[in-house]
């Protein structure tokens, strides 16, 4: 079988199944495990991912606005791939190509009957599904189910491990200009990491955020984890917006806990390290019995730029 796969998370999929072999064609954002790096790249963003929080909405909005796809497919090279199976995902237009990209495509491709599965999770049980999923399409369901079951039971270890801890609340932000919470299933890795979140309920729609929304829920937490950043960046940018005085009303701010996390590898990819992503939250929320739960590198404080 020869897959291609058209989102980070389903490549971490295929892979944990252990189907790294079969893959033929990523992403461009594929990155995990290493070893797909290098695979032919059938998929390029129409903006400048490098550009600000600021600039990367903007753009975003300007090819909204105008009815065009923020990514591309290179059919030409989809076609040269000859996939007996494409994952990609119909979640959301601006995070992957979407699904009626790739159906697109697909009837384009001369020669091939490829099956696509389409993956669209909200909330944990989702993610597990979606494993399952790409394994009755790869011929293995059992090996899906063995390791949608593995995730699933690592989750509840945490959740045991944290249960009778005090349970702080925590904002966690997906973009930083403008605000925005993480919702869909990061509402459960806070609860299973043993802390409180009020501004989205899980499975919903991450929403956009003012300030007051922020002020509301008095964080004693902060976590960024801006879509497609990784931790250097987003350190990076939140410690400017720290310079806005406004944020010193927050209690996570005045105590000193704002955290920066690699949400492009971790809590935005809605795959196995999902379970990785409960417990960077466990060891940010529970620093005395948790710490050793954090990745080397995934995780810092921050600290509001001077000047």
């Amino acid at each position: 079988m020869r897959i291609v796969s058209l989102l980070p998370s389903a490549t971490e999929i295929v892979c944990a199944l252990g189907l790294g072999d079969r893959i033929v064609g990523v992403s461009h954002e594929c990155d995990f495990p290493s070893t797909v790096v290098g695979r032919p790249v059938v998929t390029a963003p129409k903006i400048d991912v490098h550009g600000s929080s600021r600039e990367i909405h903007e753009s975003v909005g300007d090819l909204v606005r105008e009815g065009l796809s923020v990514y591309e497919i290179h059919t030409d090279v989809l076609e040269e791939l000859r996939p007996d199976l494409i994952v990609t995902q119909d979640q959301c237009d601006v995070c992957a190509v979407s699904y009626a990209e790739v159906v697109e495509a697909t009837r384009a491709l001369t020669g091939t009957s490829a099956e696509v599965v389409s993956l669209s999770p909200r909330r944990l049980r989702d993610v597990w599904r979606d494993v399952e999923r790409v394994a009755e399409a790869a011929g293995i369901t059992d090996r899906g189910e063995a390791l949608a079951a593995e995730l699933s039971a690592r989750v509840a270890r945490l959740e045991r491990r944290t249960r009778r801890l005090e349970r702080p609340q925590i904002a966690c932000i997906e973009w930083l200009d403008p605000l925005m919470a993480a919702g869909n299933w990061v509402p459960e890795l806070v609860q299973a990491a043993g802390g409180l979140t009020d501004l989205v309920d899980a499975g919903a729609h991450s929403p956009w955020l003012e300030f007051a929304d922020l002020q509301r829920a008095s964080p004693e937490v902060i976590c960024a984890m801006p879509c497609g950043f990784d931790l250097e960046r987003t350190s990076r940018e939140m410690s400017s917006v720290l310079a806005d005085s406004r944020w010193d009303s927050l209690p996570a701010v005045r105590a000193g806990r704002v955290f920066a996390v690699d949400g492009n590898a971790y809590f935005n990819r809605p795959g196995p390290r999902l379970v990785e992503s409960a417990e960077i939250l466990a060891g940010i929320l529970h620093p005395d019995s948790c710490a050793d739960l954090i990745p080397e590198g995934a995780c810092a404080p921050v600290a509001r730029t001077s000047g």
